[in-house]
């Protein structure tokens, strides 16, 4: 039986079909946020979803039955167990927000998805890189909120006023979300010399900055690739060795085979 239920989980098809089924459970979840679609099909789209945490449930237990204690050593079996037991969190009150977080489910795409995988996993490998690049943004930051609060923060408050609103001000800067004509251009109209400031700001913090965090993504995912590679090319090394030995001892059991046959031959 253990044998039957591992092949069964560890099969191609059934990854497949958990793949649909949580696909189709997202769509689901989509219509659900139309009054109209709850109201004529709402009763038919509960019983989808107690069918479908069922299964789940069903799959957990029989990975934890197949992999046992090891099942709690992969973080992603960890993070399939949470959202799982999320899921399974009574709607009564108290319990509204582990309600709403239920559509967490779709996240299991990351888990059954290799590809998706392979992305998270690079992007979990970066993160020591990237808190280095954020606190050197942080920095960034913070002093040019201090010299805007004090350049502009008397003739625009709303902007300016505080410390916070001029750190919030200077993120809405550097994604370019109406920086011209919602905040520079006023300030200028104030402060000409003003574009001195909000120029090398916006080169520092949008082009550089930000393509310093790129670039470490994409280096990450490069390694990884390589790691891959490696791993396979040794893979078929060894599958090599293991041919190229079984060709040898095939070739000793011939020439044995031979000279038995001679033998025979000759007595």
């Amino acid at each position: 039986m253990y044998n039957n239920v591992k092949n069964i989980i560890e099969s191609s098809l059934f990854t497949k079909f958990i793949t649909y089924l949580i696909i189709l459970n997202g769509i689901t979840m989509g219509f659900e946020t139309s009054k109209e679609f709850s109201a004529n099909y709402g009763v038919y789209t509960t019983i989808f979803n107690q069918v479908v945490i069922s299964i789940f449930t069903i799959e957990i237990v029989l990975r934890i039955y197949v992999h046992r204690l090891s099942f709690f050593k992969d973080p992603w079996s960890i993070f399939d167990f949470t959202i799982v037991a999320v899921s399974l969190v009574p709607a009564s009150a108290g319990f509204e927000i582990l309600r709403v977080l239920r559509v967490l489910r779709l996240f299991r795409l990351v888990t059954v998805v290799p590809q998706m995988r392979k992305i998270v996993s690079a992007l979990i490998s970066v993160i020591p890189g990237m808190l280095s690049v954020i606190a050197l943004m942080t920095l960034f930051f913070y002093i040019f909120a201090i010299m805007s609060t004090q350049l502009f923060g008397e003739k625009f408050p709303e902007w300016f006023g505080t410390l916070g609103e001029s750190f919030y001000t200077l993120f809405q800067v550097m994604t370019l979300e109406s920086w011209s004509m919602g905040i520079v251009r006023p300030v200028m109209d104030v402060y000409p010399y003003a574009w001195v400031f909000f120029v090398p700001f916006i080169l520092v913090a949008t082009f550089v900055m930000i393509n310093l965090v790129v670039a470490i993504i994409v280096d990450a995912m490069a390694i990884l690739n390589k790691s891959e590679e490696e791993h396979i090319i040794q893979e078929v090394h060894s599958q090599e060795d293991s041919i190229n030995s079984e060709i040898i001892k095939l070739r000793e059991e011939i020439v044995e085979l031979k000279n038995l046959i001679k033998t025979s031959i000759k007595n």
